[in-house]
């Protein structure tokens, strides 16, 4: 099995705010990174399609016309809770660095842990094992989610996570083929 994971494209919110779980809209670059991203899936065929039910996922897999897309919360972006639309900079400074110490373990007020992200990310993937082996999945996401399955296929602690950058409209490859899963491919 292929995983093409798929960030979303530019979100329409102000720079510097902390969004996970809320749903965004897209940036008016919608329709030219839509554009940049058929290219870099042309020739590709995909047996399934899905998608974060969140807008800024959902909107860029209809757009591509790939199949019927199946919606699934596992591959939501992390809960950050109380902090969800904050400014970063307002966000309690002491409360973010014990936070961003720590964040696999501890949650934002009202969040989620990313353990608990990469338990339902983990939990997604092999759903997907079960069923579509030797087969090409498209799965449109966000960051932290992509960040999460990258975690388990180089079976990483999820402490260095945020030093993946994940690019707007980007596809990452996993490949679960052989004996042991593989990055075909990072930020394409």
């Amino acid at each position: 099995m292929k995983l093409y994971l798929v960030r979303h494209t530019t979100p329409l919110f102000e720079a510097g705010t902390c969004y996970g779980q809320t749903d965004i809209d897209v940036a008016n670059s919608f329709v030219d990174e839509c554009k940049r991203l058929r290219q870099k899936i042309a020739g590709i065929s995909f047996d399934a399609v899905f998608s974060s039910p969140l807008q800024r996922c959902g909107k860029l897999a209809i757009a591509m016309q790939l199949g019927p897309v199946q919606f699934d919360t596992r591959i939501q972006e992390l809960n950050f809770g109380d902090w969800e639309m904050q400014k970063w900079s307002l966000i309690k400074s002491d409360e973010f660095e014990v936070w961003s110490h720590n964040y696999a373990q501890l949650a934002p007020p009202n969040g989620e842990t990313f353990t608990e992200l990469h338990t339902r990310s983990t939990e997604f993937i092999s759903d997907l094992k079960h069923k579509y082996m030797g087969k090409n999945i498209a799965v449109f996401s966000h960051g932290g989610v992509i960040r999460a399955m990258l975690a388990e296929v180089l079976n990483m602690p999820l402490k260095g996570l945020f030093r993946f950058t994940v690019d707007y409209a980007s596809v990452t490859l996993l490949d679960f083929s052989g004996k042991v899963p593989n990055i075909g491919y990072m930020n394409r």
